[in-house]
C-alpha cells in the first residue's frame, strides 16, 4: 500500500507520526554512523545512488534523513510504511521538515562520530542540529566520483562493524520497532536465519517468528509466542477453550495496553500460550466491545 506524502502537512500523518515516535527507540550498532539522503526508490538499496553509496557504507552504520518520516536506519529500509511512501524528493526542505528529523537525528547520533554524504535540505538538517560532522559531498552532488572518493576515504579512518553484528543488530531494531524496548529480548545471541527473502528466525532450531520483507516485520510462531509472553508483550487473555481462529471481542478478558489494528498479538488461557496472530481490534475495543472479532489467529496449539 503506497503512503503519499505529497505536501508539508504529510508530517502530522499518523504513519509519518507513529514512525518518528519509534525511531526514538532505536540506538545505533557500531562507533561511526554515515548520514545519506533519501531516494524515490524504495526500499532505498535498489536505487541506483544508494547502490554507489553502499559500495563504501555498508560495514557501517547507515542513516538515511527523509522527510516527513525524519530519519530511517538502513536496518529498517524494507519496513512499513518507509518502505512504500511516495514524496517528490526535492532537496528543499522547509523549517518544520528540518526541526522534525533534526530532533531524531540529534538524539540517534549522541557520542557517536558522523560522517555526513548529503547536500541540499539534508545538509541543512545536519549544519543545524549537529556539532560535530564530517562532510564528504563535493559541489552538492552525493554521487559524484569526487564525493563517493571523499566518502570512501573518510570511512578508512573509522572502524567497522562484522556482519554478525549487523544481523543481530538488524534483527533486534526489528523487534524494538515493532513490539517496543522489552522486545530486545526477542533475539537471543545465538539467533539463526533461513531463507533469501522471507526469512525464518530460528532459536535453537524451532521457528520463532518469520520475517515478513513484504512489510519488514515479524510473523509469530508459537515459540515466539512464549518468548513474547515472558517479555509480557502484546497479550490477550482469553476465558475460553479456543478451537478456531478466530478469537471475539466477548471472550477476551484483559488485553496489553497500546496494542492497535495489525499488531502481532499472543493469545493466553489460564497462563499458557494458545495461539498466536494478529489483532483486528485495539486494546481497549478488545476488553469492552459485545461483538466483533478480536484476533484472528494465525497459529494455535492443537
Amino acid at each position: 500500500m503506497k503512503v503519499i506524502c505529497s505536501s508539508e502537512e504529510s508530517l502530522n500523518r499518523p504513519e509519518a507520526v507513529r514512525w518518528r515516535e519509534r525511531m526514538n527507540l532505536l540506538k545505533p550498532m557500531g562507533e561511526t554512523i554515515v548520514l545519506l539522503p533519501c531516494s524515490m526508490k524504495k526500499p532505498y538499496s535498489n536505487s541506483k545512488s544508494h547502490m554507489q553509496f553502499r559500495k563504501a557504507t555498508r560495514s557501517f552504520q547507515e542513516l538515511i534523513i527523509t522527510s516527513p518520516f525524519g530519519i530511517c536506519p538502513r536496518e529498517l529500509e524494507n519496513t512499513f510504511p518507509i518502505q512504500s511512501y511516495d514524496v517528490a524528493v526535492t532537496g528543499d526542505w522547509s523549517q518544520d521538515e528540518i526541526d522534525a528529523s533534526g530532533k531524531l537525528l540529534k538524539k540517534y547520533v549522541e557520542g557517536k562520530n558522523v560522517v555526513a554524504n548529503v547536500s541540499g535540505g539534508y545538509e541543512e538538517v545536519c549544519r543545524q542540529y549537529l556539532d560535530e560532522c564530517t562532510y564528504t559531498c563535493e559541489n552538492g552532488k552525493p554521487t559524484s566520483p569526487d564525493s563517493i572518493y571523499n566518502l570512501r576515504t573518510e570511512l578508512k579512518n573509522h572502524e567497522k562493524v562484522s556482519r554478525r553484528e549487523k544481523v543481530l543488530h538488524e534483527l533486534r531494531s526489528i523487534a524494538i520497532y515493532q513490539w517496543g524496548p522489552k522486545a530486545v529480548d526477542f533475539i537471543p545471541d545465538n539467533v539463526k536465519t533461513r531463507g533469501r527473502y522471507h526469512k525464518k528466525i530460528l532459536v535453537d532450531n524451532e521457528p520463532i517468528a518469520l520475517l515478513n520483507k513484504d512489510h519488514g516485520l515479524y510473523t509469530l510462531n508459537l515459540k515466539g509466542g512464549e518468548i513474547l509472553k515472558k517479555l509480557g508483550i502484546n497479550i490477550v487473555n482469553i476465558d475460553f477453550k479456543l478451537e478456531t481462529n478466530t478469537v471475539f471481542a466477548p471472550g477476551i478478558s484483559k488485553a496489553s495496553p497500546n496494542i492497535i489494528p495489525h499488531d502481532e498479538v499472543v493469545v493466553v488461557k489460564d497462563d499458557e500460550v494458545v495461539g498466536v496472530g494478529k489483532a483486528i481490534m485495539n486494546s481497549r475495543e478488545m476488553e469492552e466491545c459485545k461483538n466483533g472479532i478480536g484476533v484472528k489467529i494465525k497459529h494455535r496449539k492443537k
